[in-house]
């Protein structure tokens, strides 16, 4: 497999899509919405020039190598960690735990990836981060809340850093047959679970009728749900051909990831109605915050490294 060729072939054939969507939406926006606002297309076009600047970055990061990507993924991490910080409540005895967190760990962790070093990265966080973190905090001597605070930096940790890290992690896996491909498999499953949040979207307002937990996600239906994790299942198995999986176990494995990719979502969308807020931020026009964006990689990352892994690697 010429990877090179492969990769521009694989983004070229994703930017002509984003332009002829880019097309349709400005279309739509002069022929239904030129005069008044309309939510659903204005929605769209600013969620298609989210994409494109999203896509942009990945394929400059990958262009750049495995250390483009590691900065990339390190970059969102961070971000997305400051946003769940800023959402979570947390007093001055939790301030040791924050700057370990932000500061220690998080580049730790990915300092681990660039380095293969796969047995310290899999319980740097999910072991000794959550045994310092508390004894960090304790030491603040401030027992309000202590449980609730302590337990909010540890899973904004592990979300935000431990999930979000499997994805440069995929190029630290040595595939037979496979060498000096392994950024594909980040393009499979970003391209993957990405698309089926944009199905579901897609779907949704199409055919959308029943809700599934209106508490938590108001927009989201049982349509949309599974109109967008069929449609996603089959982008995956079509990108079989970059994968080392054959068409079958590219769709199998795109169904897990999809699923995974909407419990992402779903856990993550409790978490804002908790906050009483809408998203994470606003750093992405149409999107929201960062975490808004890789919430779905977030939960599906980890399984779909440990299945390449354990399975091919």
């Amino acid at each position: 497999m010429n990877v090179s060729a492969t990769l521009f072939n694989l983004f070229a054939g994703i930017f002509a899509v984003l332009a002829l969507a880019s097309v349709v939406g400005a279309a739509l926006k002069l022929r239904v919405a030129s005069e008044a606002p309309n939510a659903s297309i204005d929605n769209l076009n600013a969620r298609l020039k989210a994409w494109w600047v999203m896509i942009g970055l990945i394929a400059l990061a990958i262009w750049a190598g495995d250390l483009g990507v590691i900065l990339l993924f390190g970059f969102i991490s961070f971000q997305s960690l400051r946003e769940f910080v800023s959402l979570t409540h947390t007093r001055r005895g939790d301030h040791r735990a924050l700057i370990w967190s932000f500061y220690v760990f998080l580049p730790l962790q990915y300092i681990l990836v660039a380095n293969h070093w796969y047995g310290l990265f899999a319980i740097l966080i999910p072991v000794y981060a959550f045994l310092l973190l508390p004894i960090s905090a304790s030491l603040g001597a401030d027992t309000t809340r202590f449980l609730e605070r302590a337990a909010k930096v540890q899973w904004g940790l592990m979300i935000c850093v431990y999930c979000i890290s499997h994805v440069p992690a995929l190029l630290t896996l040595e595939i037979e047959g496979y060498a000096g491909a392994n950024a594909l498999l980040i393009v499979f499953l970003v391209l993957t679970v990405q698309s089926s949040d944009v199905f579901q979207y897609v779907w949704g307002k199409l055919l959308g009728k029943r809700k599934l937990a209106p508490a938590i996600s108001p927009s989201k239906t049982l349509e949309g749900l599974i109109g967008g994790v069929v449609s996603a299942t089959l982008v995956g198995a079509a990108l079989w051909w970059i994968t080392p999986f054959t068409p079958l176990q590219a769709g199998l494995i795109a169904l897990l990831i999809n699923i995974m990719g909407f419990f992402g979502g779903f856990v993550l969308s409790a978490i804002k109605r908790d906050r009483n807020v809408k998203d994470w931020g606003s750093m992405i026009e149409g999107h929201g915050g960062m975490l808004d964006r890789v919430d779905s990689i977030s939960f599906s990352a980890p399984i779909f490294f440990h299945i390449v892994r354990y399975w091919w690697g």
